[in-house]
């Protein structure tokens, strides 16, 4: 990236400071190579008033990647903000590196979910361990101990021989690095779609908690305050990683990037969660920013753009496992465990005592000035100086070009009541053998097992829960609860109903736990912004997650942009992830999802209708795709949360599950074979048992109440208005759904359990 006759540097090679460029305005530059459109390079120059240096270029490609700067996407997230709902728990919103929410007792919580897509599928082991380790340090650097992670994952077809190579290899990367680390695992989704073939989603989420003192900011403020780099050192893995592969439409005819994956280390991560928790403790830290995608280049400029003035910053002080790197590849590079804080001058012996306690590198590297400007030296040459928020906040914004695609209009006539469906007992019978063994509809306790879910001593539910929950403070039992939703098959129907269906399930699988919704995190995973359909898909979806999330009262807290999802020309689903969490005062008074107790009393909350659009009966009976997608009604789901709540709270209810893919008899088997108990089923007078047993309505969930506390129950969903009816009792060893079929809970265990070690064990 140097010109001629720039100052040397390391190993005879020429140095490309800043008063070079001025001096050769003319030298050519790899701005395509680095992911630069020419417009945007041109902007760079018109910045700097002359050609950047193969520094301050290195900077601006990573910062200004769709990964890092959100351009195609910042016209539409901004409906985050502005429909906002008022929260009184949100104690630090969009904006930061992860949200945070009151949730009591002085406690705060913080969560976020971000994507490690592309470099999972270039290397599955180390792409997904280090969306694990990634999303960790967002939740160290906010000051808060980190508790639980989850993973929303989605693949290929099961039976594709790369999902083989894919998934095993995602999900030892997932539990090697959150086991070594200590962190319960308590949630999460895998699914399964040819549409996600050679570009899985892997999704990763960490939640942490703290006091409300406790939190901390990524900024450089007070002059003389010396910036320390701490944790791992800088090597050549991961230049470019994240931020080039996940800002590009991703081929698989070209050239392997597997050298772009970074590696990751869970045992140097520990030593630095510990680390900075300590050092927080001890009141050292003013500012303080993680190092993920685009290294040092998003800490420093990050850090000098939130602060109240400049930096400077020697790179030769960087500890490296490589000497020969150039300035360009140590400010690219995207090794892991690393972080970044502001300390004041008094404070740095006490900081790097610490860390040397810790057994963690650290350096001073810089220090903040009274200037506006990030300079960065090499040698005692200045090879960066930039105003810090033309690098990390003032980059393009596009508002690209979108518009509903041709094909949708045809996509959603093609409605699945066309479809021949089960006509009699005996064929209802096979159809749910067929539903409950299907890949995505399976138990998935084969990948759950691979990770240590109880670790802490502190979880109190678990997969195959509907939320993961985390108990917090042992003496009032006060804890969280979290779910993770996306369906993209009903994105792919109707983008913008399909974002508000997944807040809906994310929600009512909080609330039966019996947990408060409180907050949101989401990642958006989408494909070419370049091409209007996939844009108007993603423009649709925020603006359905937007509108939700005002009427639920549930305000998005922060989260992650995934564009470029797709192959070639294929893209995958629309798939926005929503995660929820909740509170909940007593962990003791938890619903569990499992029929434990015979005579229970089986009642189904809410109304059934035909909504078979984008459902699990169609795909897994007629491989189908097509009609609209469930009606959602979220007044409706605001009330039936209510009703969940209200019941553990109260001790109504013993057992809770709510209604989603596979309908009312995946929820019934899932609950069965949870508790080991059987159940009988009678289908309502007038009711069509094919539309009762497979119908995806939402708003709906099963629960199983004592019968002491039948009247009292009945009683307060009719002072509500929810529809409540009982539809049958715990009993017995099987799933009797009476006058259609029977089927013996083992065969059920068989016919779940057993399909997903088949494919992969």
């Amino acid at each position: 990236m140097s010109g001629e006759n720039g100052k040397n540097g390391k190993n005879g090679r020429n140095l490309d400071t800043v008063e070079h460029a001025a001096r050769t305005p003319d030298t050519e530059q790899p701005w395509a190579e680095l992911g630069l459109k020419r417009d945007e390079y041109d902007r760079v120059r018109e910045i700097l008033g002359r050609r950047p240096t193969g520094a301050e270029l290195a900077m601006y490609s990573v910062m200004w990647s769709e990964h890092c700067s959100y351009k195609s996407s910042k016209v539409h997230l901004k409906q985050f903000g502005d429909k906002a709902p008022h929260s009184d728990a949100l104690l630090v919103g969009i904006g930061e590196q992860a949200g945070v929410v009151d949730v009591g007792q002085g406690y705060a919580v913080t969560f976020k979910v971000e994507s490690h897509n592309h470099p999972s599928y270039v290397e599955p082991y180390q792409g997904a361990a280090t969306g694990i380790g990634g999303i960790v340090r967002d939740i160290i650097a906010m000051g808060a101990r980190p508790v639980a992670v989850m993973d929303p994952l989605r693949f290929g077809a099961a039976d594709h021989p790369d999902t083989k190579r894919v998934l095993p290899g995602v999900v030892a990367g997932i539990g090697g690095y959150g086991n070594c680390l200590g962190l319960p695992n308590i949630g999460g989704e895998v699914v399964f779609d040819s549409c996600y073939q050679g570009n899985p989603l892997v999704n990763a989420l960490c939640v942490g908690v703290m006091k409300h003192e406790d939190i901390h900011l990524a900024k450089a403020a007070g002059t003389g305050n010396k910036v320390i780099l701490y944790g791992a050192r800088t090597g050549g893995d991961g230049i470019g990683g994240a931020s080039i592969l996940a800002s590009e439409t991703f081929d698989s005819e070209k050239p392997s990037k597997r050298p772009a994956v970074q590696v990751g280390d869970p045992f140097q991560e520990k030593l630095l969660i510990e680390c900075t928790l300590e050092a927080f403790h001890a009141g050292l830290v003013t500012g303080i920013q993680d190092l993920g995608a685009a290294g040092l280049s998003c800490a420093t400029s990050e850090l000098a753009s939130n602060g109240s003035g400049g930096m400077r910053v020697e790179l030769d002080d960087v500890p490296l496992r490589d000497s020969s790197l150039s300035p360009e590849e140590i400010l690219m590079s995207e090794s892991q465990e690393r972080m970044c804080a502001v300390v004041e001058p008094g404070k740095v012996a006490d900081f790097l005592a610490i860390c040397e306690k810790w057994e963690v590198t650290a350096t001073v590297i810089g220090e903040v000035t009274d200037g506006e400007r990030l300079e960065i030296y090499w040698h005692g040459e200045r090879v960066v100086d930039v105003d810090p928020r033309t690098v990390a906040h003032e980059g393009p914004v596009y508002e690209r070009p979108y518009a509903r695609p041709g094909w949708q209009d045809a996509l959603q006539a093609d409605d699945p009541a066309r479809l021949p469906r089960p006509a009699d007992g005996k064929e209802l019978r096979a159809a749910v053998l067929a539903l409950l063994s299907s890949p995505n509809q399976a138990a998935k306790s084969w990948i759950t097992d691979q990770y240590d879910r109880y670790v802490l001593g502190d979880t109190v539910l678990a997969p195959p829960e509907d939320g993961g929950m985390i108990r917090i403070d042992a003496e009032t039992g006060l804890g969280v609860a979290l779910a993770t939703d996306g369906n993209g098959r009903y994105a792919k129907l109707d983008p913008y109903e399909g974002a508000r269906l997944a807040l809906a399930e994310a929600y009512r699988n909080v609330a039966a736990t019996g947990a408060r919704p409180l907050a949101v995190t989401d990642c958006l995973n989408f494909g070419s912004p370049e091409d209007p359909a996939a844009m108007w898909q993603f423009a649709e979806a925020c603006r359905g997650l937007a509108d939700a999330c005002h009427q639920l009262g549930t305000p998005v807290t922060g989260g992650n942009v995934s564009l470029y999802n797709q192959t070639g020309e294929a893209a995958v689903h629309p798939t926005p992830v929503v995660g929820v969490l909740g509170v909940i005062d007593d962990v003791a008074r938890r619903t569990p999802m499992a029929f434990r107790d015979e005579g229970q009393l089986i009642y189904l909350l809410g109304d059934t209708a035909e909504e078979f659009g984008g459902s699990a009966w169609s795909q897994v009976a007629h491989g189908h795709l097509g009609g609209t997608p469930p009606r959602v009604d979220l007044e409706r789901e605001r009330l039936l949360g209510e009703i969940l709540i209200a019941a553990s709270r109260d001790g109504m209810a013993d057992a809770a599950h709510d209604i989603s893919d596979g309908g009312l008899v995946q929820a019934l088997a899932e609950s069965c074979l949870r508790g080991g108990k059987g159940a009988r089923i009678v289908v309502p007078d007038g009711a069509d048992p094919f539309v009762f047993l497979f119908s995806e309505s939402q708003g709906r969930a099963l629960v199983a109440i004592p019968r002491s506390e039948e009247v009292r129950f009945t009683d307060m969903c009719a002072a509500r208005g929810m529809p409540a009816a009982r539809i049958g009792v715990v009993d017995g060893g099987s799933l009797d759904v009476q006058g259609q079929f029977a089927l013996p809970l083992s065969e059920l265990r068989a016919a779940h359990e057993s399909t997903i070690p088949e494919l992969f064990g």
